[in-house]
């Protein structure tokens, strides 16, 4: 079989999704019920999250670790300030785990594998879904923080250079963040420091924060690599679009 057959890249493809999917569920879970082992599992999940990170990096191209290295770079210093400034939300620990920055790549690169393959004509739909959500907890008063952020949200589908990545991120996010706040990993407050507005642990429309962090990656990268719209199958170095066969 051809290294660079539909069948190999469509493998290689949902491998890599699999084993996003399962480091970031999985590590959260190992990193709360892990609290009192010998080693802490927050620990643990610490240095398979960097290894895995170190061996995708490793064997990728330039472009991709200028990705991954941009993604470090916005993700570490958008989590301090939110979580240390800001004080939207507080880690188990306190501090920002080490695990957090590479898993925001992770859950980028899954968010994008996933975008690329929603049909353009369920951005919309997908997107207007949540607005009974966001208009009910709003009347209510649980999440009065929502209406803002689903307008910027809305902002971003619009106007935004990759609407499908932006609408899978929220679902996604919101996925992993209602995981997270379950395990209790971390908690959102419900009061937004510095505004009048409430908000839910975790916000409904928590997703548009990641959307923003990941419209940032990339534009940084498009700018930096002269992309355009039409290239925007080969920045996501899927099948079909580098020409050839993912690295793993």
């Amino acid at each position: 079989m051809s290294l660079t057959s539909p069948t190999k890249l469509r493998f290689l493809e949902t491998k890599r999704q699999w084993v996003l999917a399962v480091t970031i569920g999985v590590g959260l879970w190992v990193d709360q019920i892990g609290r009192w082992w010998i080693v802490p599992g927050e620990y643990i999940v610490d240095v398979v999250v960097w290894a895995l990170f170190a061996h995708i990096f490793y064997r990728t191209d330039r472009k991709k670790r200028v990705e991954m290295l941009t993604v470090l770079a916005i993700a570490t210093p958008l989590e301090l300030f939110a979580s240390e400034t800001w004080r939207l939300y507080e880690y188990r620990e306190g501090l920002m785990p080490l695990f957090v920055p590479p898993g925001h790549w992770f859950l980028f690169d899954l968010g994008r594998r996933i975008g690329l393959r929603l049909p353009a004509r369920w951005t919309w739909p997908a997107t207007l879904m949540m607005v009974p959500l966001v208009i009910g907890f709003a009347w209510t008063g649980i999440d009065t923080s929502g209406i803002l952020l689903f307008l910027i949200f809305l902002g971003f589908v619009q106007w935004g250079p990759d609407p499908r990545l932006y609408v899978t991120m929220v679902w996604l996010a919101l996925a992993m963040e209602l995981w997270g706040t379950y395990l209790g990993n971390w908690t959102w407050a419900h009061e937004v420091a510095w505004t009048r507005f409430t908000t839910t642990n975790p916000p409904l429309l928590c997703g548009a924060f990641y959307a923003f962090g990941d419209m940032m990656v990339g534009l940084t990268h498009r700018f930096a690599f002269g992309r355009t719209r039409r290239a925007r199958i080969e920045f996501g170095n899927i099948e079909g679009g580098a020409g050839g066969a993912p690295r793993y």
